[in-house]
C-alpha cells in the first residue's frame, strides 16, 4: 500500500489504515517500537510496554508459580512499632 508522509504539529506522521492496526491489534494509544532497517522504518508493537492480565496470566506455569503464603500481621517489635506511629497523641 502506498501511503504519504503528512506534517503533524512539528513532527511528521503516516496514517496507518485501520485494517492493518486490526491486523496488528493496536488501538489509540498502544505501545510500538520504531527502528530503521536499510533505509527502512520498521514499526513493531512494543512487547515489554504491553501487559494485560489475560496474557500475564498465560504465562503462569506450574513450574514458574509462586507458592502461596499467608500474612499473619506484624509480630512483636513490628506491632510495637506500628503502634508508636499510629499514636496521635501529640509528642
Amino acid at each position: 500500500m502506498k501511503n504519504r508522509v503528512q506534517k503533524w504539529g512539528n513532527s511528521l506522521a503516516v496514517r496507518i489504515p485501520k485494517s492493518f492496526a486490526e491486523e496488528m491489534g493496536w488501538s489509540d494509544g498502544a505501545p510500538v517500537e520504531m527502528s530503521l532497517d536499510e533505509r527502512a522504518l520498521i514499526v513493531k508493537t512494543d512487547r515489554e510496554r504491553t501487559w494485560d492480565l489475560e496474557s500475564l496470566m498465560a504465562g503462569v506455569t506450574d513450574e514458574n508459580i509462586h507458592d502461596a503464603w499467608e500474612d499473619d500481621g506484624p509480630v512483636a517489635e513490628e506491632a510495637g512499632a506500628a503502634t508508636d506511629k499510629d499514636d496521635t497523641g501529640g509528642g
